[in-house]
């Protein structure tokens, strides 16, 4: 069995898929910082494709920026 230190080790440096496990169930993966930022930036396009859709599905209009600055006051 692999220590914490070690498997964080593994993903970091030897670039080796790890998964922590509890009763034959996957848990949690280490990764090195590069590759969460990449997925997050992935799950932030999904999710940004999702409220366009659903804000062109809606019917309403958007407002211009001008009109957001006046409202705002900026």
């Amino acid at each position: 069995m692999m220590r914490g230190c070690e498997m964080v080790g593994r993903a970091a440096y030897a670039k080796e898929g790890v998964v922590l496990k509890r009763r034959e169930k996957g848990l949690a993966t280490p990764a090195p910082p590069k590759d969460v930022k990449r997925i997050e930036d992935a799950a932030d396009a999904v999710a940004g494709r999702k409220a366009l859709a659903e804000f062109r599905n809606s019917g309403k209009k958007a407002i211009p920026l001008r009109e957001v600055r006046r409202r705002l006051g900026i």
